[in-house]
């Protein structure tokens, strides 16, 4: 199974861009999708969940700004980022819990970096 993030850039602030989230893998399926990001030096952290039922979550961070959506049949999730602010610059990075039917797991893709300039 593989994670295939992309779509990030170099955007000024109050720009949008939209991140995606491929997986890939004989019979994979997703359950839960998420996106994560990390500025230097600073943790990792939660940015916005898909579950299965298509319930979502935010960071109170980015509430408002940017919404997480996900095409099932595709196996792919989506972040649209909008009203980008400097501090949004970061490593994003894209998470799924599935299975390809031989127990649940956790996979991580590459990060994608997003740099919003001021």
């Amino acid at each position: 199974v593989q994670l295939q993030a992309s779509g990030g850039g170099l955007v000024q602030a109050g720009g949008s861009l939209r991140l995606s989230c491929a997986a890939s893998g004989s019979a994979f399926r997703i359950v839960d999708m998420d996106w994560y990001r990390q500025a230097p030096g600073k943790q990792r952290e939660l940015v916005a969940v898909i579950t299965s039922g298509g319930t979502t979550n935010y960071a109170e961070s980015v509430k408002g700004r940017f919404t997480i959506s996900r095409d099932t049949a595709k196996n792919t999730a989506y972040l649209q980022m909008n009203s980008l602010k400097p501090e949004d610059t970061a490593v994003y990075y894209c998470h799924a819990y599935g299975t390809t039917g031989r127990g649940y797991n956790y996979y991580w893709g590459r990060g994608t970096q997003v740099t919003v300039s001021s």
